[in-house]
């Protein structure tokens, strides 16, 4: 998946649900943010990040969906170790890291690349951050949004 790709009928186990990105058209944008693993440095300073902007996110119509190849189990402790107030979907078939063509090929448990993808209200990419460096990078993204005028 890359910018002008549309998504279409994603449905996923997260730690809220049953996620459905069909359900956001036509009212949020998303934010779908890949990461290799839970409670490792790298990614719990990204979803922390992420978390600590909420308010801005949701401020700009958007929503934040972490993914990564752990567990459900995995990502609620996850979740609630360090309160994350946005669902983590659960990939552990790696259906979704192939669809969006970011399985780490050096990794031996088929993790997910550090990438993110921003869609539209239309379910459409406008933008694609891949090889993501964590400092910084969710107000990166907010600047993404605002500059697009999503």
């Amino acid at each position: 998946m890359d910018i002008n790709d549309k998504i279409e009928n994603i449905s996923a186990l997260s730690t809220v649900g049953v996620i459905n990105l069909d359900d956001y058209k036509g009212k949020k944008n998303i934010v779908l943010y890949f990461y290799p693993k839970d409670n490792t440095t790298g990614c719990t300073k990204e979803a922390m990040d992420f978390n600590a902007h909420l308010s801005e996110f949701e401020a700009l119509d958007t929503v934040v969906i972490g993914v990564s190849i752990d567990t459900i189990d995995s990502h609620k402790k996850f979740a609630s170790k360090y309160d994350l107030k946005f669902p983590l979907i659960s990939d552990s078939d790696k259906k979704l890291v192939e669809l969006f063509d970011v399985i780490k090929s050096e990794s031996k448990r088929g993790s997910a690349k550090r990438t993110t993808f921003l869609i539209d209200k239309n379910l459409n990419i406008v933008y694609v951050w891949r090889n993501v460096k964590v400092s910084n990078h969710a107000q990166a993204v907010i600047d993404k949004i605002k500059e697009l005028k999503l």
